[in-house]
This record gives C-alpha cells, structure tokens and sequence, in this order.
C-alpha cells in the first residue's frame, strides 16, 4: 500500500493504538471507538474516482475472522485492558447491514441466498431492502442471516472484552432485528452493554422509534454539528440557536444524543467553518457544555484539516513524534489544551452533563444560557460572543450559586457580581464558563 494515496490503507493496528493510547487518555475522555475489526474484503473498488480499500473496516469479507492488517486478537485483549487501566469503556464498531463489495458471501452457493445485490437485481426500495452505497445487503429479516451475524458480532464482544457496540446504518436493518439483538447482548455479554446507534439524520425525534422500543441507549445527534457551526459562523439569530438546544431535551428520559462536530461520513467541523480556529474553538466550547455524549472524532482536537471525503479520513497528525504514517504533521497543541481543560470542566461538574437548559442572555452576538442541575443542586452558565466586536452580558445570578460571584472556568475572564446580576464583557469570538469558584 501507498501511504501518500488516499484509498490506500495507511496502516494503524491494535498495537500502535495501544502504544499511544496515554494520547488518548490524556485528553480526559472516558471512552473510546473503535473501528470494525472483522476480515475485510482485500480488492479495491474504483467507483470514487481512486482505487479505494477497505481501510476502514466497513466492507466484511469474513465476519468470524479478524483483519490480520489490525493486528491478532490478543492485541485486541491487550488494548481493552490497557484502556480499562484507564478508565476508558471502549466501544467496538459493529455492521449487521451489508457485507463488502465482492465479498466471499456474495460468492460462496451456502450464502449467496442471504444478500440482495444490485447484480442480481433484487435491491428494494426502502430503508430496510435497499443495497446502502451498492454493497450486498443482508436479508436480516431471515433467521437464519440474522443468527449467524449476531452469534458473530455478540462473540467478538465476550472475546475482546468490549464494553459496547457503535451500531453502523441502524435505519437500514428492521426493528425485530434490534430487540433480539438488545436481548441478546444484555443476556450473554452484560446488563450494562452500552449502544450507540448510528441512525442517518439522527435527532430527538428521529431515533425515539429505537428508544421507544429500547433498542439502543443512545443515538448520533446529526442536527447538532450544523446548527452549531452556523451559529458560531453568524448565520441566524442567537434566540433560534437557544431554542434549537433547550429542544434536545426532547429526547426520552433514559436515553441519550451523542453530537459530534465532525466524522468519518460528513465533511469536518474546521473544514466547514473554513479553517477558523476561532470559531472552531466556540463550537467545542458548546459541544462540551450541551447535554448528551459528546464524540471527539480522532485528530480535531489538535486541529487536523479534515475535509470532505476521503479528506476527513486523513491522517492522525503528531507533529515531531515520530509515529506513522502522521509523524511531521503539524498539529495544534494550543488547541489541544483547551479540549483537556473543556473535558475537565465538564467532567467535574454534573450540570454540564445531565443539567436542563435555559437561555439567559440572547441579544445579538452575545449569549449565555444556564444548565441546571436539581439533583446536585448546582448550576454552570456559559457565555458566548460569535461577533467580531466585544459584547457586554448580564443575567440573573442563579440561586444555586449562594450569592458567590463566580469565576470564569474556560478563560478566566473578570466577572462580576452587583445587586443579584452578574455581568461580563465577552472579548470577540470567545467563551467564559462560569461557576462559583472554590
């Protein structure tokens, strides 16, 4: 393979993950995804315009074997119980909807029944009988299909020990399917088996169909990363962006959004707002101040270009280190500090994390909303300035501050506390998190 092409496979393993994984867990996250581990088809498929391989773990050639390009199972083990000693829950990329272009499935008489193909001509025209990109579909609705992949997929998680699933193109594979599947993995893996559902487009009403039937614990908040950068860009009015985040909320009780400000399947957060670290830095700011899971996709935080597709599969930069195929990469180490000072401002407090929304501040480029959280009988206000010029806020010091005046966490702004109002003048494109200090 050929580094310096895209499409090829770049190399990366268990190994090398675990070698770096104090990267990882420096940054303070408590989880990690990781991509599909199966056998993938070995050929490569020219429909982008560029050879292109299944570096990325999505097209299955052989679900009951691993890819040896990642590396042997005890690597897998290896890494699982390193991040454990971590405290870091991993979560193991799992697809049930399709197999690999040119697959052994397609090809093998025991298995070819269990595909539609558009070779064939049998593709349908819906969520569920579609052939998602051109790749062989599975006819999950068959018991015999369904068995086969779950027993697969639910003995590579008691094998390497993983702790959850990320479930790929869950809108593509019906309903029965994901209750036996939710049976199944609480039943032989564990009660607490964590499920992360990819659902295209996903949003509070979008994936409660899955919630509903608890087939998941938590789903891709697809609307979050565009309504955020349009924000931070100046593109609508601060109260409508207000309003967009208290309606998260709607989510079921129990359930949660996982938002994203990039990924592998849409182009890149920076790439989007033009390489503007200012801005980028407001929109992490929100993301790590909204309810939900925030997703940290590999290399943002260091200011890695992104791109759209394949450019947003780029690779991982480190700077001198000297780590391939990323090593002399330039990378953003100021960046990078203000994402471990923004995990652990929201790790240390619960109304960032579980808290109930409300705006306080929405005139024109200023705005400040509280969460607010009654179990712990504590509330954290954040404050934003998108504009190009400083804006002055004030609001109501809410009661669970005590009448402290409080502290600017994020970037130790000076804040003031006069006659129940707290007031701050927000310098351009910045951010101030504010709780009583100690």
């Amino acid at each position: 393979m050929d580094v310096s092409k895209k499409g090829h496979f770049h190399g990366g393993d268990a190994k090398g993950l675990t070698a770096q994984l104090d990267e990882i867990a420096s940054l303070g996250v408590n989880a990690l995804w990781i991509t599909p581990v199966v056998r993938n088809t070995t050929g490569f498929v020219t429909g982008a315009g560029f050879p292109d391989w299944a570096y990325h773990g999505y097209w299955a050639d052989d679900f009951l074997s691993l890819d040896p390009r990642f590396g042997q199972e005890d690597d897998f083990r290896s890494l699982v119980a390193a991040c454990h000693a971590r405290g870091i829950r991993v979560l193991l990329d799992v697809v049930y909807n399709h197999a690999g272009y040119e697959s052994r499935y397609t090809k093998d008489p025991k298995t070819r029944g269990w595909l539609r193909t558009n070779e064939r001509g049998d593709c349908g025209p819906d969520d569920i009988t579609s052939c998602v990109a051109g790749l062989p579909d599975f006819r999950t609705e068959d018991p015999e299909v369904a068995k086969y992949l779950l027993d697969a997929q639910i003995a590579w998680a008691k094998r390497l020990g993983v702790d959850g699933f990320r479930l790929d193109t869950v809108k593509h594979v019906a309903h029965d399917f994901w209750t036996e599947h939710r049976k199944r993995t609480r039943d032989e893996v564990g009660k607490g088996f964590f499920l992360l559902g990819e659902v295209w487009g996903g949003d509070p009403q979008v994936l409660d169909p899955w919630f509903e039937r608890d087939e998941m614990d938590a789903g891709f908040d697809f609307a979050f990363q565009g309504n955020a950068l349009a924000f931070v860009e100046g593109r609508g009015r601060t109260l409508a962006f207000d309003r967009y985040l208290k309606s998260r909320e709607k989510v079921r009780p129990g359930y949660l959004l996982s938002h994203f400000l990039s990924s592998h399947d849409v182009p890149g957060g920076l790439f989007q707002l033009g390489g503007n670290l200012e801005l980028f830095r407001l929109a992490a700011v929100l993301q790590m101040t909204t309810a939900g899971i925030p997703t940290i996709y590999y290399g943002e935080e260091v200011a890695r270009p992104g791109g759209d597709w394949p450019e947003n599969r780029s690779d991982m930069p480190w700077g001198a280190r000297e780590v391939k195929p990323g090593a002399g990469l330039p990378r953003n180490e100021a960046l990078r500090a203000e994402y471990v000072k923004l995990v652990a401002i929201r790790k240390a407090h619960p109304a960032l994390r579980r808290g109930a929304h409300e705006g306080l501040f929405t005139t024109g480029d200023g705005y400040v909303f509280l969460r607010r959280d009654v179990e712990s009988k504590s509330a954290v206000a954040v404050a934003v300035n998108r504009g190009a010029e400083p804006v002055p806020v004030s609001f109501p010091a809410p009661a669970e501050w005590g009448g402290a005046t409080p502290k600017d966490l994020f970037g130790g702004l000076a804040v003031s506390l006069s006659g129940g109002t707290v007031s701050l003048t927000l310098p351009p494109r910045s951010a101030a998190i504010l709780a009583p200090g100690d």
